[in-house]
């Protein structure tokens, strides 16, 4: 058994960290270990007939120092609050991570290797939270792990300023990732970079795996820029060091935390495909298996014995199990000291506990319900109102927008800016940068401690559909708010009116969409919102005003939920029209109704808040809602597309399949057909 290998280094302890004096293990162990993860990879690779083997041999050396010298984590507990964070964004070098992972003792047995790609397994082709224990983050649409491992140091900077002392740092872990030339070349990493260096995340650290390689070849097709250079101009601190070099790599982490004041990056020159004698710094070794010919060549070249597959050495095992015996010492230190801090700090500790489940109150509806002022006003200026009354009950709640606050109304009132070295507050400014905006916002949800929010208008939700979608995908507790949500928002025109993007929302899975039609609605939109702990929630608000409803019966949140419900009844309880409607076209319904009514055409007007929310109701209480055999008329603004199924072919939709136009609002109206006289008409066509 070899003696355990040094966890840590003393000069860059903090206080929760506990340096382990083991002495680093020796060249030849150190080479036994690495080769044992490329070759784990390799083979899972092969026998999946599928992968990218190239970037786990390459970055094997950085991967493996830095998991075995620096990163604290209990294999046991992959969990445990005060674990540093690891984001792998190459995703489609994921089995560098798995191979990580089974040799570092998390629940990861070498049978899952074996079945590599395969259904079912928890070896997916891409690291996917949820399904491996110790996968921090969904990786894989290059640029994406950039942003939430930023978002992950910005929660950890948040937890620090709101509960570690001078006594006790308890909440001061730090994050890791491994970013490629593809993550880097994605516009979304940028974005996010930049807003990383300007808030001096001094607890990240970017591992660059700078091998210059992708798919179609080099990246001189493509791709000239000094990256260096780059992320110092973001305010990064920058090192250059070759990938290979261990000693080199220890440096320059050594080095990296020591830095008190920017984020790091280290650019590790390294070779894809390290070590196979045909297909070394080859695009070939990135996207396709080596071959069996290939593999054999490699395994000879670096004395690794052809059987079996999956070889994992006596030595190498033991040299694994005894730095995770060490790593779990390391927790038990930090166990200790979190006991003294919450016994000397009771509020803090009471703090962390609401954080760390982000609970809400029993009674959320009904104090965000009488949070709503009684007036005609526009659903996201009510909105504001109720952030700052949701604000107040949940301290988990934190968000901000992409420089448009003055215009979304998404700031909490009496709680300071995130910015430089400041972190106690609540309210970001993300810049105009929506894409970044979502890829930290995940970041923050996947590390904990928060309920993240961030807000543009709704014709920028396209900016960032792609952090949107993995947010659905990692199932994370997280709003996104979206205001001016069609073409009333007016003269700017129409490159800025949404027409087919509430419903190109509705289509993402497990994203849920709400649209309320006046501030009860949003009061309960937000409280829906808050209380969804298995995916996020899009809230779409109107720049103009809206009237409050004048229901049958109030509006309860049990028949909010259901994404839709009746709103006002028909004269007799059995309509001859149902009118369908979602956000402010609700109120043209109304008083389409109203005219109907008064010619004797008993009428219902049914909001329809989550239409993909509703659509998921049992079929009685739906057939309740929409009264079959009476005509159906549908209103949005918007594509028409997913509501054909809810008029059915004897109904009609007013809708738009055009682009708008730069005019008043209520121009708009009337020459879109988004009026009550348009609605009546279309009623009495339906009827003749």
């Amino acid at each position: 058994m070899l003696a355990a290998p040094r966890a840590s280094r003393a000069e860059r302890i903090e206080i929760n960290k506990m340096p382990n004096p083991a002495a680093p293990p020796s060249s030849r162990i150190e080479d036994l270990c690495v080769n044992t993860i490329k070759f784990l990879a390799v083979d899972a690779v092969e026998k999946a007939k599928s992968g990218h083997p190239g970037t786990p041999m390459g970055a094997a050396d950085v991967a493996f120092v830095l998991w075995s010298e620096y990163l604290h984590f209990d294999s046991r507990d992959p969990q445990w609050a005060g674990r540093d964070r690891f984001v792998l964004s190459p995703g489609h070098a994921c089995m560098l991570q798995y191979s990580l992972l089974h040799l570092f003792g998390f629940d990861l047995p070498i049978e899952q290797l074996k079945q590599f790609r395969q259904w079912e397994s928890r070896t997916p082709g891409h690291p996917e939270r949820g399904e491996t224990a110790g996968i921090e983050v969904t990786t894989g649409p290059l640029g994406q792990g950039v942003g939430n491992a930023i978002g992950m140091a910005v929660a950890t900077r948040m937890l620090s300023a709101r509960l570690d002392t001078p006594e006790h740092a308890i909440f001061s872990h730090r994050v890791f990732a491994i970013v490629s030339d593809g993550d880097l070349m994605e516009g979304v990493a940028s974005e996010a970079s930049s807003f990383a260096g300007n808030l001096g995340l001094n607890n990240l650290t970017f591992l660059y795996d700078d091998n210059r390689i992708t798919i179609e070849g080099s990246t001189d097709l493509a791709w000239r820029e000094d990256v260096a250079k780059r992320f110092e101009a973001y305010g990064w601190h920058v090192q250059s060091i070759d990938g290979h070099d261990r000693p080199a790599i220890r440096r320059a982490l050594d080095a990296a935390l020591k830095i008190k004041d920017r984020p790091q990056f280290i650019v590790c020159r390294t070779h894809i495909a390290n070590g196979a004698p045909n297909k070394h710094d080859s695009a070939k070794a990135h996207g396709e298996p080596l071959g069996a010919d290939e593999v054999a060549a490699t395994k000879k070249a670096l004395g690794w014995p052809a059987e079996p597959t999956f070889h994992v050495p006596d030595e190498a095992r033991d040299f694994y199990q005894s730095c995770a015996a060490a790593k779990t010492k390391d927790r038990a230190a930090w166990d200790i000291k979190y006991s003294a801090w919450r016994a000397a700090n009771p509020e803090k500790a009471k703090l962390w506990d609401s954080l760390n489940a982000c609970s809400a109150p029993a009674d959320l509806e009904s104090q965000l319900l009488a949070a709503v002022p009684e007036k005609t006003d526009a659903t996201r200026n009510l909105s504001n109102v109720i952030l700052q009354k949701a604000a107040e009950l949940m301290p988990s709640l934190a968000g901000g927008s992409a420089d448009l606050e003055p215009s979304t109304k998404t700031k909490i009132n009496n709680s300071p800016a995130i910015l430089r070295g400041e972190f106690a507050g609540r309210n970001f400014h993300f810049g105009i940068r929506e894409h970044g905006m979502g890829a930290v916002m995940n970041g923050i949800a996947c590390h904990g401690g928060f309920i993240p929010y961030g807000a543009t208008f709704l014709q920028f939700s396209d900016y960032m559909r792609g952090s949107i979608r993995l947010a659905a995908l990692m199932h994370l507790r997280e709003i996104f708010i979206f205001t001016h949500d069609s073409i009333f928002l007016g003269e700017d025109g129409p490159t800025h009116q949404p027409i087919e993007h509430v419903s190109a929302l509705r289509l993402i899975p497990n994203l849920v969409t709400w649209r309320p039609a006046d501030g009860a609605e949003t009061a309960l939109a937000w409280a829906a919102a808050l209380r969804r702990n298995n995916g996020p929630s899009a809230l779409v608000l109107t720049r103009q005003k809206v009237a409050i409803l004048q229901r049958s019966a109030p509006l309860t949140p049990a028949a909010f939920a259901r994404g839709g419900y009746v709103a006002i009844e028909a004269s007799g309880g059995k309509p001859r029209i149902v009118i369908l409607a979602s956000g402010s076209e609700v109120g043209v319904g109304m008083e389409a109704r109203t005219r109907l009514e008064s010619r004797g055409i008993p009428t219902r007007v049914v909001s329809v808040p989550s239409l993909e929310t509703f659509e998921l109701q049992p079929r009685d209480y739906y057939d309740s809602v929409v009264a079959p055999g009476a005509k159906a008329i549908a209103i949005e603004a918007g594509i028409p597309d997913l509501w054909h199924r809810h008029v059915g072919r004897d109904g009609a939709i007013i809708g738009i399949r055009r682009f708008g136009a730069s005019a008043p609002a209520e121009m708009l109206a009337e020459k879109f057909g988004f009026n009550a006289d348009n609605v009546v008409a279309c009623a009495a066509k339906l009827l003749n």
